[in-house]
């Protein structure tokens, strides 16, 4: 099996090369995917998302569409400290993001508490590789598996088409997703997170 360390400095090197058409068009593809959220919501529903960094797949226009369906969105804070729980804030606009800790847009509004994450019915997470089992890399210093780890809702790692491999290495700290997607293929559900 890969290591972790190595398959993340390799997943980063590829996303890295990706062109800045690709990558723009991949932003316009993923913020249309929003319009076919694998869960039911209703307007004034809470999703948690994510701004997009250093080539992720995202960006302002996915968090656009979601608020355009009248939909409260979460964004992770990250708190000052050891890695820990991750803290969130409101989406209202990209005018409202300002650079929060490592150089990250965070939303400048309250902070809110950690626990806030159990009023979202869905939940999209960065992720720097995906397999079919739902296992999902990230960059490694565990703020979102700590912060996943009490959560009842479908959890979505969003990834670039090429990102999704054919395993993942595994801890058991680690939280599976339920769904992946990909500008390409859209919302493919992850297999029995149960299964080996």
């Amino acid at each position: 099996m890969t290591d972790k360390a190595d398959l993340r400095r390799r997943m980063l090197t590829a996303r890295e090369a990706v062109s800045p058409f690709e990558a723009s068009q991949s932003i316009g593809d993923l913020a249309e995917w929003m319009y076919a959220l694998p869960v039911e919501l209703s307007e004034g529903d809470t999703v948690a998302a994510y701004v997009a960094t250093r080539r992720e797949p995202g960006g302002t226009p996915l968090l656009d569409a979601l608020a355009d369906q009248g939909l409260r969105v979460l964004l992770p804070i990250v708190p000052e400290g050891d890695p820990q729980r991750l803290q969130w804030g409101v989406y209202e606009g990209e005018r409202d993001l300002d650079e929060g800790r490592w150089n990250l847009l965070e939303p400048q509004g309250r902070r809110l508490d950690p626990d806030t994450l159990s009023e979202a019915k869905l939940i999209l997470v960065p992720a720097v590789a995906v397999d079919r089992r739902g296992a999902r890399l990230g960059r490694g210093a565990g703020y979102y598996d700590r912060t996943l780890a009490s959560v009842s809702a479908p959890i979505v790692a969003v990834v670039h088409d090429a990102e999704v491999i054919e395993e993942v290495p595994e801890d058991p700290t680690d939280v599976r997703v339920q769904w992946i997607l990909t500008p390409g293929t859209g919302f493919t559900a992850a297999a029995d997170p149960s299964a080996p």
